[in-house]
């Protein structure tokens, strides 16, 4: 009589999890492709929707309508960025002696870092995990279930409205979280660090590429497309009751807090490339 082996079964579990994964990466390219392929259908069937959709998500509702949702969140992120390259900048600078150059120190950092970091973890505090809980919700409680039953493709609907209102609330945040950014750090050498306005102005426009400044706001549309993805799949598969819901938003913000992070690092990369695209020369 043969023995079974202890290994078999841990072999076949490992083997099991290693499918299941594989299965759900399938799953969620479905989805995502999917969902990219009824945003046309979004615009022209559920136009209302798109733009009430847009307008929750930018400005908030209830009581997050109070202080601008996730436009003002998002710029209060970035104006502590701003002060955090002020004084990073200070200690820096003054350790080789070229103080004179903190124009270029907020030039450099916010546009090309600062603004599409920051920005993505803002709109995934905000826009992602509330848009997870929200699809959470109605999937628990069976009102998806209730809207196909109607008739409604609810992929178009649900999905793909928060999917375009995520990147089309990315141009004014990222727009207006760049600003918050620039003003707060230029307060903070010029009124805090006593540099004076003209030469910080010099060397600011003088190293400030433009380019750069369109480039952050393409990044946090691509991200904030990453980021809708990954939320409303969360979201609109979430089960398990409230508790499933809070475990869905959970893994969703941890998923797309890494894929964010990647995306930025892969974007720069691309954008900039090794050699940072300015010359320091005297």
């Amino acid at each position: 009589m043969s023995i079974p082996s202890p290994l078999r079964p841990r072999l076949t579990m490992a083997r099991r999890r290693v499918i299941e994964r594989w299965n759900r990466i399938g799953e969620q390219t479905a989805f995502y492709v999917t969902s990219l392929l009824h945003i046309r259908g979004a615009v022209v069937k559920y136009t209302e929707e798109t733009l009430r959709v847009t307008a929750q998500l930018s400005l908030g509702t209830g009581v997050l309508a109070l202080i601008g949702g996730a436009t003002v969140i998002t710029a209060f992120l970035l104006s502590n960025v701003g002060i955090v390259v002020g004084f990073q900048g200070k200690a820096d600078l003054d350790k080789i002696g070229v103080f004179a150059l903190a124009g270029f120190f907020t030039a450099y950092i916010v546009p090309r870092v600062g603004v599409p970091l920051i920005t993505a973890f803002g709109l995934i505090a905000t826009v992602g995990a509330g848009t997870t809980a929200q699809l959470g919700a109605m999937r628990v409680s069976e009102e998806i279930d209730a809207l196909e039953v109607m008739g409604i493709d609810t992929i178009s609907y649900l999905v793909s409205t928060r999917v375009l209102a995520g990147v089309i609330i990315a141009v004014p945040v990222g727009c207006l979280a760049q600003t918050a950014g620039i003003i707060v750090s230029r307060l903070m050498f010029t009124t805090n660090f006593g540099q004076s306005s003209g030469g910080y102005e010099h060397y600011f426009r003088t190293f400030l590429n433009p380019a750069d400044t369109v480039y952050a706001v393409i990044q946090v549309g691509i991200e904030a497309l990453v980021i809708m993805l990954i939320h409303t799949y969360y979201g609109f598969t979430a089960s398990g009751g409230p508790a499933g819901v809070g475990e869905a938003t959970g893994r969703a913000v941890r998923a797309s807090l890494v894929v964010a992070t990647f995306a930025t690092l892969f974007v720069v990369l691309a954008l900039f490339g090794r050699s940072g695209n300015f010359h320091l020369s005297g």
